[in-house]
């Protein structure tokens, strides 16, 4: 089996979580996903509950095309649950984030729908969740669990490290690392 790679392609059909504790590193590793499904041809979608954001310029200066990118914002995780599935039911999005709040939560039967519908769409769902990385998953449909974290290198570097903690088709965890320059706030 070769090497996992943090991509559209590796994450197919499956339910994931990406965990972090405000680094930003989680945010850079999603933006990633974005542009590999941008570049692939395949439409992107972000939905976010309002206790919840993205800085554009942040997106941006990773490469995604943001006039390409579906933004849905709405007010809590039960129609952030409702938006998601009508993005996925509809089989146009290669890849739909739900950036979840800190306190959100995503109900069982939601979470096997969405899980479901990815499956079906051979969409990726992930799922970002601010918490620690020995928190409990959102649940036992969670295909791939992975926490992100920052570390600064030099004044306007850091890496976004990846520690995938479950994955359901490969038994082993893996790593995967980006090099980012930090956003003007940072330098």
């Amino acid at each position: 089996m070769p090497s996992p790679a943090w991509s559209c392609a590796e994450l197919a059909g499956r339910l994931c979580e990406l965990t972090h504790t405000r680094s930003g590193a989680a945010l850079a590793l999603a933006f990633s996903l974005v542009l590999d499904a941008q570049l692939s041809g395949e439409p992107a979608a972000w939905v976010g509950t309002h206790g919840s954001t993205f800085y554009p310029p942040d997106a941006a200066d990773c490469g995604v095309d943001l006039a390409a990118l579906a933004v849905v914002r709405v007010p809590d995780a039960n129609a952030a649950a409702a938006a998601v599935e009508h993005l996925l039911r509809s089989g146009a999005f290669g890849l739909v984030v739900l950036d979840l709040a800190a306190t959100a939560r995503l109900a069982q039967a939601a979470q096997s729908r969405l899980a479901g519908l990815a499956h079906k769409q051979s969409a990726v769902l992930l799922c970002v969740c601010e918490k620690p990385e020995h928190a409990a998953a959102l649940g036992p449909l969670v295909s791939l669990r992975a926490h992100a974290q920052r570390r600064r290198l030099e004044v306007d570097r850091h890496a976004c490290e990846l520690s995938v903690v479950r994955d359901k088709r490969r038994h082993a965890p893996w790593r995967h690392v980006e090099i980012r320059r930090g956003p003007p706030g940072l330098r």
